[in-house]
């Protein structure tokens, strides 16, 4: 007993200490965004009272922000640009390995072979059915406001050259590239995720259909996604405050304040579609699956979407969820024991739809037009990534990164619009964590319901007559 409770008391203050840890790279990061655009403010204004030709301007521009690769920073230092790029490349680092490991992981713990059953397989598909209407919907909502011009930078004079285009090309290519012909080609390249999603699903299944007998594998994989975290938490926590100051003040000193509409653009889109899927895909799946009236979950869950808000994790909204599907919903023991868990792991559509809107906002305001067929791979991606985001701080927002690559969105100002998405992510990450527990709250009463193991009497319960009809 008493060894039970040091192990509760121990996982208590690790909880408590990350709680405190995501609070305080929050708090530095917002300061980081404030003091960056201060500066950035100060430099854009200085260039314009003394012209770009001025000695000082060029021996500022030369000391902080040219691109040292390009030709006209041949002889320049560039601190800024350094301190983001080496930024930029720790999070690239980790894009192939960071996918292959989460995502076999989740596919081989999702896919065991004693749970697949009646309950597992209605759950893939609800959670499937789910992710297929949310990103359809995020990707309509992002390509509106793209069109409407809500993404859209007009540049200073002399920019311009940096833009870039995508060569037009057939989307249903992107079913060949699925599949690698060459396993390392694949590796080696972060232009090749949705090649290394394909590895990492077959390899998952593969994985569990194999039992012990791939176990060293299992646990080889295991401890490489936790040095993967690791590293990630490490350049999270500990360089992402310095690196988004000095990439939002180089983006505003050279590209000016056109960034900063946009990107209230991108965070008004993000929190209001959220907020609109929430209360139209689970709702709207309820009623048409099981035909029972979505007044009382929404009623119900509206406790659940605020403690995810607040918490801004899936897993702490956890036992809250559990307790909820239980005790209001009618949903029963062993169908919950099963569906929130693995919800919680799998299950986020709110972080799919955020980065479909995240990326269109990002190769917009690049100057890149983001056409149909691109949203779609962009959608693959999301998913994919969704699937496996890992337990680290801003996860969702950081596999942003993932998506760009796949989609081909790799220019400067692809990675200054980035910087900002990453900065920006907390009033956001406040809309997408309800779509996530919520929606896992949807599925477990679509799955007790196909079982016809629902409560009915129960998920009524403290609805007026007027209302349970």
């Amino acid at each position: 007993m008493s060894d039970k409770m040091a192990e509760d008391a121990r996982e208590k203050s690790i909880q408590s200490s990350n709680k405190k840890a995501g609070h305080s790279i929050v708090r530095r990061i917002f300061i980081a965004v404030i003091l960056g655009f201060l500066a950035g403010a100060g430099c854009l204004a200085l260039r314009m009272q003394l012209g770009n030709t001025n000695p000082v301007w060029e021996s500022l521009n030369s000391l902080l922000f040219v691109d040292i690769t390009s030709e006209a920073g041949v002889n320049g230092i560039g601190l800024f640009y350094i301190v983001g790029q080496l930024f930029m490349h720790a999070l690239q680092v980790a894009i192939v390995p960071l996918v292959l490991t989460s995502l076999s992981l989740a596919l081989c713990s999702l896919t065991d072979p004693k749970k697949l059953s009646s309950i597992a397989i209605k759950t893939i598909i609800t959670f499937l059915c789910f992710y297929a209407v949310t990103a359809a919907l995020a990707a309509t909502i992002a390509y509106s406001v793209k069109a409407a011009g809500g993404f859209t930078v007009t540049l200073p004079n002399g920019r311009a050259t940096e833009l870039a285009t995508i060569d037009s090309y057939n989307p249903l290519s992107t079913i060949i590239d699925v599949v690698p012909s060459n396993l390392l080609s694949a590796f080696s390249s972060n232009n090749s995720i949705l090649a290394v999603c394909f590895v990492a699903i077959v390899l998952g299944i593969c994985m569990s259909r194999m039992g012990d007998k791939v176990k060293p594998l299992k646990d080889v994989l295991e401890n490489l996604n936790d040095i993967i975290n690791m590293c990630l938490t490490f350049v999270i926590n500990r360089c992402a405050p310095v690196s988004i100051f000095c990439m939002i003040t180089r983006g505003l000193a050279l590209y000016g304040i056109e960034y900063i509409r946009p990107t209230l653009v991108w965070m008004a889109t993000t929190i209001v579609g959220c907020i609109g899927l929430l209360f139209i895909i689970y709702p709207l799946g309820i009623l048409l699956t099981t035909r029972l009236n979505p007044i009382p979950f929404i009623r119900k869950t509206a406790k659940i979407a605020l403690f995810g808000a607040a918490t801004q994790s899936s897993a702490a909204t956890l036992p809250l969820n559990m307790k909820t599907c239980m005790e209001e919903l009618g949903c029963p023991e062993e169908i919950t024991s099963f569906v929130m868990p693995t919800g919680m792991t799998v299950h986020m559509n709110g972080t799919t739809a955020m980065q479909i809107i995240a990326v269109t906002f990002i190769a917009t305001a690049a100057g890149i037009d983001m056409t149909p067929s691109m949203l779609v791979v962009a959608a693959l991606i999301s998913v994919s990534c969704a699937f496996g985001t890992p337990p680290i701080p801003a996860a969702g927002t950081t596999l942003v990164y993932v998506v760009m690559l796949g989609v081909g969105l790799n220019t400067p100002l692809c990675m200054t619009c980035y910087s900002l998405v990453l900065a920006m992510n907390y009033l956001p990450g406040m809309a997408v964590m309800p779509m996530n527990v919520v929606g896992d709250a949807a599925t477990n009463v679509i799955v007790s319901f196909g079982e016809d193991m629902l409560d009915k009497k129960k998920y009524m319960s403290g609805v007026s007559r007027s209302y349970s009809r």
